[in-house]
């Protein structure tokens, strides 16, 4: 992988008040970061996507066996932020209005009154989403996309922030839907938490063997913190280069033999935004390739369906995604500029020949 260094300069005195704000949402992301770590022992990596897609504004799905904490994941995420949380334990018997909310006849103003359902909160965890029918699956669709939800015609906004994590076991689990592909496309990125390592797994023992790790879990951050990150993640600098170049890995997975279905361009959106989170959470205020190039397979890979050749052979779509990676010409060297965002230099992309991973 072409490894780009951290080539930002002074180009003229820095804003201090900038600089001021930079430190504070550090420190709030050091501060989440450290409280879920607290409860998910020895997944570093997990942790850091999870805030990722915190910060782009987007919403994350959790994959894998039972009992190695895709829930606790989830809660100690949602808790660790003073915000409102709202669980739904997915079952076959779940109905669309049990998320969405229901119209109910008021007999003493005789009109309708909406009573909101569980999607209405600023972090809604969805456990086991894949054990409902796709019916009430498709009930969160709106939501997850449009932020919003409409009932008997009238639109209610949904609070900011917004997001949805939700776990799923694998499909060939008992009692389990394979999600919609429309409701795979809106979530941003999937990650699998896997098993411990011994040592992560015995001090988990140590730690958590008497006591649960989420009862003593305080909030650590202020939803209007959280909306100042997202806000500092919107204004990254992306270069021409860059997005193009994700394009290019988008666009690689439309054409490829073993697929056939690729990203759409809401992946494409989503792995920009992602990108930017990750280079923010990088103290970084412009995206290399080296952020498009991690977040790639979280963000894409879900999205993909492999063929039945493919299948055959053992091909899931991790692998194809890292082949397009590894095919896929990566921009050039930048070059230094200043005079980007608040007197920091930013990579200019010259005009050498790309170069591959």
């Amino acid at each position: 992988m072409t490894t780009y260094e951290d080539q930002a300069s002074h180009g003229g005195a820095p804003d201090r008040a900038y600089a001021t704000v930079g430190d504070e949402l550090t420190a709030v992301v050091e501060r989440v970061r450290a409280s879920v770590e607290d409860v998910i022992e020895g997944k570093p990596e997990v942790v850091r996507l999870s805030l990722t897609v915190l910060l782009a504004e987007g919403h994350l799905l959790i994959e894998d066996v039972p009992g190695v904490g895709k829930t606790m994941l989830a809660k100690a995420l949602a808790r660790s932020i003073d915000c409102s949380v709202r669980r739904i334990q997915f079952t076959p018997d779940l109905l669309p209005s049990d998320i969405t909310g229901v119209s109910i006849w008021d007999q003493q103003r005789r009109d309708f009154e909406f009573k909101p359902g569980a999607i209405f909160a600023q972090v809604v965890i969805g456990d086991e989403i894949n054990r409902a029918s796709p019916k009430t699956q498709s009930a969160l669709l709106e939501s997850m996309e449009e932020r919003q939800v409409t009932i008997d015609g009238q639109t209610y906004e949904l609070p900011s922030p917004f997001m949805v994590v939700a776990t799923q076991n694998p499909v060939e689990m008992e009692g389990t839907y394979p999600l919609p592909e429309a409701q795979r496309d809106r979530f941003m990125a999937r990650v699998s938490i896997g098993y411990p390592s011994p040592d992560a797994e015995l001090q988990m023992l140590d730690v958590h063997g008497g006591v649960n790790p989420l009862d003593d879990l305080q909030p650590v951050a202020h939803a209007h913190e959280i909306l100042k990150l997202i806000e500092a993640v919107r204004g990254v600098h992306v270069a021409e280069p860059v997005r193009r170049y994700a394009v290019d890995l988008v666009a690689a997975t439309r054409v490829h033999p073993d697929l056939r279905l690729g990203a759409s361009p809401r992946a494409t959106l989503h792995l920009l935004r992602a990108a930017k989170a990750s280079a923010a959470l990088s103290g970084r205020e412009y995206v290399l390739p080296d952020d498009v190039q991690s977040l790639a397979v979280a963000v894409l890979a879900h999205r993909l369906l492999p063929t039945a050749q493919a299948q055959l052979n053992r091909r899931n779509a991790e692998q194809v995604v890292h082949e397009i990676l590894r095919r896929t010409p990566v921009p050039a060297t930048p070059q230094q500029q200043t005079g980007f965002g608040m007197g920091r230099g930013a990579p200019a992309y010259g005009q050498q020949p790309p170069r591959r991973l």
